[in-house]
């Protein structure tokens, strides 16, 4: 049987003396900086979407412009990739306290199954950090659909860097990963699109 991890109770997962498993959908995937035991990647969890409609403030934008980053809406059949980490020993407690700085604009602490590539679950019960419509930076889907998710992409810039290097990073650790996620893809195509229209129109300013 797949280990019960992460199965504390409280914001930050920790409990009963259990370890706590972290699942990255995002930034944790190709950035996270932390004491840990094990890694699982790639993994995935079931029934979700992975969407950019969680508004950045603190980190790939502002509160004049903010950035996008992904979260989970729950979707019938869906699959979302990442990566998984143990954390347990003496750092657990601060590793967990640094993450809760970090996704501090997530307003919802999920336990989720993850499974392997070859369908096994690996972990019955990760950590997940996911942003709901009842969270304050919730910004939903665009209207203008992923060509204006481009145009606020492509242009964000936030303390920890611009909203374009979240989006590339994730979708490079994608193809590392051997995960062919087209919504993703088709997203860092467009923000390159325009970026390179940007540079044009730059140029013949100048």
């Amino acid at each position: 049987a797949a280990p019960a991890l992460g199965q504390g109770q409280g914001r930050g997962g920790r409990g009963r003396g259990m370890p706590t498993a972290v699942f990255g959908y995002g930034s944790v995937v190709w950035k996270f900086p932390y004491p840990h035991s094990k890694q699982w990647a790639p993994v995935c969890v079931r029934g979700y979407e992975r969407v950019f409609y969680q508004g950045s403030t603190d980190h790939r934008g502002t509160p004049e412009a903010p950035g996008r980053t992904v979260t989970l809406v729950p979707q019938e059949g869906g699959v979302v990739w990442g990566a998984c980490f143990l954390i347990d020993g003496p750092e657990e407690a601060a590793v967990l306290a640094e993450m809760e700085v970090r996704e501090k604009q997530y307003d919802v602490r999920e336990r989720l199954a993850v499974y392997d590539a070859s369908g096994q679950c690996v972990v019955e019960s990760a950590l997940c950090y996911i942003g709901t419509p009842e969270c304050d930076n919730w910004l939903g889907p665009p209207e203008g659909g992923v060509d204006e998710l481009a145009q606020q992409i492509a242009v964000a810039v936030g303390p920890s860097g611009p909203n374009d290097e979240y989006l590339f990073n994730l979708a490079h650790a994608m193809r590392e990963y051997g995960v062919q996620d087209d919504s993703l893809f088709e997203l860092e195509r467009k923000v390159k699109e325009v970026q390179a229209a940007l540079r044009d129109t730059a140029g013949a300013a100048s």
